[in-house]
């Protein structure tokens, strides 16, 4: 975590007015309200809004939910994410990550513990973090492994996440207590 103390407190569920209610009710995971979802109460409307985008590069994406996670974390990771990468960690396992392969995430491609599309994920997420551009042959390498689709979808999640990622640094969303960050 960059910062020790939120710069936009996050309001307790109790709390909530209707509108956020309406925007943010029923966002719950492993059984409570998270502090992101507190945080971004503060501006329901946005919320709301960004939860369509959200929910469908975390749930309606066409990458399996694995190579989804790698992308994730690895963007997490390059974006000194905290939050992201807690948050991550626990739904990367459910996905099947091991923690070998999450001490992976951390060295990148060149970590022995993946095979030649999980490298190319990696590949690409480095070079969108970097350059904001996936180069030709990493392009190509994604194309042997990967319909147009997913591949519209990995750039979608890493992007999505390096944005996320900015917003939860630079608000100081603290982590949730279940959580584990960097």
């Amino acid at each position: 975590m960059r910062l020790s103390e939120p710069r936009i407190p996050a309001i307790h569920e109790d709390d909530w007015n209707e509108e956020q209610n309406a925007a943010l009710g029923g966002q719950k995971m492993r059984g409570n309200v998270q502090n992101i979802f507190r945080t971004l109460a503060h501006h329901e409307k946005l919320a709301k809004r960004w939860l369509v985008f959200g929910n469908h590069i975390l749930a309606k994406s066409t990458l399996l939910p694995r190579d989804r996670e790698i992308a994730i974390l690895r963007a997490g990771f390059l974006s000194k994410s905290g939050y992201e990468w807690g948050q991550h960690v626990v739904i990367g396992k459910a996905a099947g990550l091991s923690d070998e392969e999450l001490e992976g995430i951390k060295i990148g491609d060149s970590a022995s513990c993946w095979n030649e599309s999980e490298k190319l994920i990696l590949k690409a997420a480095d070079e969108l973090h970097a350059d904001v551009f996936i180069t030709d042959d990493t392009w190509m390498g994604l194309e042997k492994h990967y319909s147009t689709q997913q591949i519209m979808d990995m750039v979608f999640t890493c992007g999505q996440y390096r944005m996320l990622a900015g917003a939860l640094n630079s608000f100081g969303v603290q982590l949730d207590d279940d959580l584990v960050g960097l």
